[in-house]
């Protein structure tokens, strides 16, 4: 890493299908932080979700260890996370393109786990409800996203597609 040393505690936010994932994996394996992937914690056998107590207990653990990196939105507990975190990134991808991502994904992985990204028991499908909060994630959280980056103390960045996220990358990571 280049001037970052101080990089321990990183977020990853952004719509579904926009890179996240692929993101924490690569910074990951630059730096050696753990990657922390929030899917494969939030979900249970079945897409069952915990109650907000639980979410809450569990995202606590998570992020009781010194160093990660944290890739998931949940935006009901973004402070929760800011607060432990010392850099956010946001992905603001056009929301075309996380449709698309979200649509080849559902279809590539339908009925298989897509990896260690999403909790065992959660097989790929196609959500009617789940494409319409990705189309509308933008108009419908990325405000809070963004109000919620600016009480935030630590370093934020955005990256709104590939070429910013190789560039982003190209820096931090040598």
């Amino acid at each position: 890493m280049s001037d970052e040393a101080s990089v321990e505690r990183v977020l990853i936010i952004g719509s579904p299908g926009s890179g996240k994932s692929a993101l924490a994996q690569r910074i990951g394996a630059a730096t050696g932080l753990p990657v922390v992937h929030l899917d494969s914690h939030y979900w249970g056998a079945g897409w069952t979700e915990p109650s907000r107590e639980e979410w809450r207990t569990r995202l606590t653990e998570l992020m009781a260890g010194p160093r990660w990196i944290l890739d998931g939105n949940y935006t009901g507990t973004l402070p929760l996370r800011l607060a432990r975190a010392d850099t956010a990134i946001l992905l603001e991808c056009p929301r075309w393109l996380c449709l698309a991502r979200v649509l080849r994904r559902a279809l590539l992985s339908h009925g298989r786990r897509r990896g260690a990204d999403m909790a065992a028991g959660c097989p790929e499908r196609f959500d009617w409800a789940f494409v319409v909060y990705v189309w509308r994630f933008g108009s419908d959280n990325l405000a809070r996203v963004r109000a919620a980056l600016q009480e935030f103390s630590g370093r934020v960045v955005i990256l709104r597609g590939r070429r910013d996220a190789a560039a982003f990358l190209a820096e931090f990571c040598r």
